[in-house]
């Protein structure tokens, strides 16, 4: 299988090879243009000083009496061959009257300036520069700029190509990593995390989210694993209770008495029961995925649980007293009454005939919504409070009771799942208090 995070790596050090050739490649044409046509400029001013000059001497040779016949033009021809400038000397006319050796063979622009005696044209100076002279700078500038530019591009394509493949290297290592994690979760190793990655800001935070989601996963599938277990738990006392009596009655070792039947039905029951809590823990689960949230008081809502629970409170002579402060949250009103009911269902199994219990909500600090739910009930010892939100938990003080451990649970989740908290505090004896935080509206 090819390497991916290779090919990237190799991929991202060829676009800064080829961005960095571009780059040098555009700044020595933009060079090389501006260059040359300084040097022209700089070449035609010096041809029309040249020529200004050599009008000059070559008027300073002119006869009065016989013109440029007279004249002796060797020393301004030799000056002009010796300075590297072709020259030629014309007449009135334009007819030549002295060159030099290669004026004709020579090639380039030409300047021309008028010999001027007395203050009228007796002839012009036409001057053009040899392959000698500063009429060579041109094409040796050109050439020393395409040489500069070689090298330049050599030495950039080379630390281009070091910084590429440092880039690609930085980038593709926390690439590969994820996609080695990935590959051996995928082949059931759950315990795979990517860890501390070094690399850009981005990529540190798609190998801690990386990291996160699986941890999720993980504890997901242990949720899953326990639950099975604990159903599987659940299940086998009533179904082994179940099948013994009705072997006993099938056998005849026992008589299909009313005691025994209603024992039978008991057990029913209880399974009954049990499904139907396993019915509502896949729908608080479902909800903790997908809440309707709107806005609402938790008072409101507390007030509501409260007198749906008002009978069975009667019933076992427990008072229920309210001190409700309007408390606005922005919630899912079915399953935070929900959690209500359980918290107050809960105080009213462990609070004993007299006893009292007090559902309270309140503002703290101004930021959170807080309802608190506390009795007088035996309380809760302190080694098995850490465990009374697990799932079909259930201790020594719950050996009497009816139910299946997840109406706390449930409770806990369903707060988490609104972004609160459920936390329980107690002493032995003296009740319990259950407080449940939630952010304000």
């Amino acid at each position: 299988m090819t390497d991916r995070g290779s090919t990237l790596g190799l991929r991202l050090a060829l676009a800064f090879l080829g961005v960095s050739l571009a780059a040098v490649a555009l700044l020595a044409v933009l060079a090389a243009v501006f260059s040359a046509a300084d040097v022209s400029s700089l070449a035609g001013r010096q041809r029309s000083e040249l020529a200004g000059a050599f009008a000059v001497a070559a008027a300073g040779q002119w006869d009065a009496s016989r013109g440029w016949t007279g004249a002796d033009l060797t020393p301004v021809r030799e000056l002009a061959a010796h300075s590297g400038v072709q020259l030629q000397v014309q007449n009135a006319a334009g007819q030549p009257v002295a060159s030099t050796s290669g004026f004709a063979a020579a090639e380039g622009p030409r300047t021309s300036a008028p010999i001027m005696v007395d203050g009228r044209q007796v002839g012009t100076a036409v001057v053009g520069l040899s392959g000698s002279g500063l009429g060579a700078a041109d094409n040796v500038l050109r050439r020393a700029l395409l040489e500069a530019i070689a090298g330049t591009a050599g030495l950039a394509a080379l630390l281009a190509l070091l910084a590429g493949l440092g880039a690609a290297r930085r980038i593709t290592r926390p690439v590969s990593r994820l996609i080695t994690v990935t590959r051996a979760m995928a082949r059931g190793d759950r315990s795979a995390r990517a860890g501390q990655v070094s690399g850009p800001a981005e990529l540190r935070e798609l190998a801690a989210a990386f990291d996160q989601m699986a941890d999720t996963l993980d504890r997901e599938d242990k949720i899953r694993r326990d639950l099975v277990a604990s159903v599987a738990h659940e299940l086998r006392t009533p179904v082994a209770v179940l099948q013994a009596g009705h072997e006993a009655l099938l056998d005849g070792v026992t008589a299909p008495t009313p005691d025994e039947l209603g024992s039978l039905r008991d057990e029913v029951l209880r399974l009954a029961r049990m499904v139907d809590d396993l019915q509502t823990m896949a729908a608080a689960d479902a909800a903790a995925l997908q809440l309707t949230r709107a806005r609402c008081d938790l008072a409101d809502i507390a007030a509501a649980a409260a007198d749906s629970l008002a009978r069975p409170y009667e019933a076992a002579s427990v008072t229920l007293d309210r001190s409700l402060t309007a408390a606005p949250v922005v919630a899912d009103q079915r399953w935070l009454h929900q959690v209500v009911t359980n918290l107050l269902g809960n105080a009213l199994k462990f609070t004993p005939a007299g006893g009292r219990v007090t559902v309270s909500t309140d503002l703290s600090g101004g930021s959170n919504a807080v309802l608190t739910v506390a009795d007088t009930g035996v309380g809760i010892p302190a080694a098995e409070l850490p465990h009374v939100f697990d799932r079909f938990w259930r201790g020594q003080a719950a050996a009497g009771t009816s139910g299946s451990g997840i109406g706390l649970a449930i409770a806990a989740e369903l707060a988490q799942a609104h972004g609160g908290t459920l936390t329980a505090a107690s002493e032995p004896g003296h009740g319990a208090v259950f407080t449940l935080t939630l952010p304000r509206a």
